[in-house]
């Protein structure tokens, strides 16, 4: 018998590098709204009372990106100094420029089933049948603690939350399988509240009762794994300075959380801010969306995908799947089976998962993958019936 412990974080819409992925975001899907076929590759940096967006956008729209950026603060919770930014006084720097006319020509092609890919690189996908979702259990469980922690906060149960906060959970594994959450962890901004309770331990005690009751166990309770009663909440005491003043934040700066928690492999390429020319984006999708289909469609308890381009180049490099031994056919057989199933030069992809369509700000946090969204349309599993 083996047995470990693995273990995955996620943190909230309002951690500062999440709040520069939804800027990106935002920005992205503002210009895909107007313009389908807007390249865009939009960079963020929050700081203390200073927004910085730069990067390389050809489009026929407008973005006013100012707007945008005080907008998704606001959205996000940010309206207050207090809190970490204050949309109404936040100074927003705009440095943007076209995009390459070199890399331009490589991905601008009269046929969409030759254009190339916006860059050279690998990307992988991946599924297995921990959970309803085809995730592995400790990143999916510590994104619905994240997304738990902001629903309480917008919806008025736990009015003094703050927007910045974190997860982690750790799950015991035996035989390669998930037993047990050994261990939950949340980081949560709150408001000073000294003044009602007086000390520190007080207030500490007072939050770590709320999170555990309206957070941590209506969480583990969706899933059907028993767990231990450890669990660690601002382990350092109080939690009140956070977001951009407290942290400066950066888009891409999150890509384990964005995916898999570390329990597959990741390309190295960051998502939010790019249009889905770009293959980092877009074919990471594509690995995901075959890797689900794969372990849905009952040829593997476990599949992992990876993919390959380089810039310009429309067929891919490369086209690896690996299941791990569950797989009821070779890992060459189900390589083939993906060659000949799916589509997999990048004009194809954008087109078979409708990828120009703006949807990108509600990927920015709670990851990309493992949500039923009708908009993630690389969750759907609509090719079940093809690979079997």
């Amino acid at each position: 018998m083996s047995e470990y412990y693995f273990t995955s974080e996620s943190v909230t819409e309002g951690h500062p590098d999440k709040v520069c992925d939804a800027i990106s975001d935002a920005i992205l899907d503002k210009l895909l709204e107007q313009d389908p076929h807007s390249r865009v590759a939009c960079e963020t940096l929050a700081t203390e009372g200073m927004v910085v967006v730069a990067g390389e956008i050809t489009t026929e729209g407008f973005v006013d990106v100012e707007r945008v950026v005080k907008d998704t603060l606001n959205d996000i919770g940010y309206n207050d100094y207090t809190d970490g930014m204050d949309q109404k006084t936040v100074k927003v720097i705009s440095a943007i420029q076209e995009q390459s006319k070199e890399i331009s020509q490589g991905v601008s092609q009269d046929s969409a089933e030759e254009q190339g890919a916006g860059d050279q690189g690998l990307m992988f996908g991946f599924a297995c049948n921990e959970t309803p979702e085809l995730m592995p259990l400790p990143i999916q469980m510590a994104h619905r603690l994240t997304e738990k922690l902001t629903e309480v906060r917008k919806d008025g149960t736990l009015p003094w939350l703050r927007p910045d906060g974190k997860s982690q959970v750790s799950v015991q594994y035996v035989d390669g399988k998930p037993t047990r959450v050994s261990k939950v962890v949340i980081a949560t901004q709150h408001d000073n509240m000294l003044g009602k309770f007086g000390t520190e331990e007080a207030e500490n005690a007072f939050v770590k009762s709320e999170v555990i009751n309206h957070i941590i166990l209506p969480v583990l309770g969706k899933y059907e794994y028993p767990y231990d009663e450890g669990f660690i909440v601002n382990g350092t005491g109080r939690f009140v300075h956070g977001g951009p003043s407290a942290d400066t934040g950066l888009t891409g700066r999150k890509i384990i959380v964005d995916t898999y928690g570390g329990y597959a492999p990741h390309g190295g390429g960051a998502f939010s801010g790019k249009d889905p020319s770009k293959v980092d984006r877009s074919a990471t999708y594509m690995a995901r969306y075959i890797a689900k289909n794969i372990v849905a469609a009952g040829l593997a308890d476990k599949c992992e995908v990876q993919l390959s381009y380089g810039i310009g180049v429309a067929e891919p490099t490369s086209v690896y799947v690996q299941s791990f031994g569950t797989g009821n056919m070779s890992d060459e057989s189900l390589t083939d089976l993906v060659k000949e199933t799916f589509p997999l030069k990048p004009g194809e992809i954008i087109a078979h998962l409708n990828l120009k369509y703006p949807r990108y700000r509600l990927t920015s946090a709670y990851g990309h993958f493992g949500r039923e969204n009708e908009l993630f349309t690389w969750e759907k599993t609509d090719m079940v019936d093809q690979l079997k």
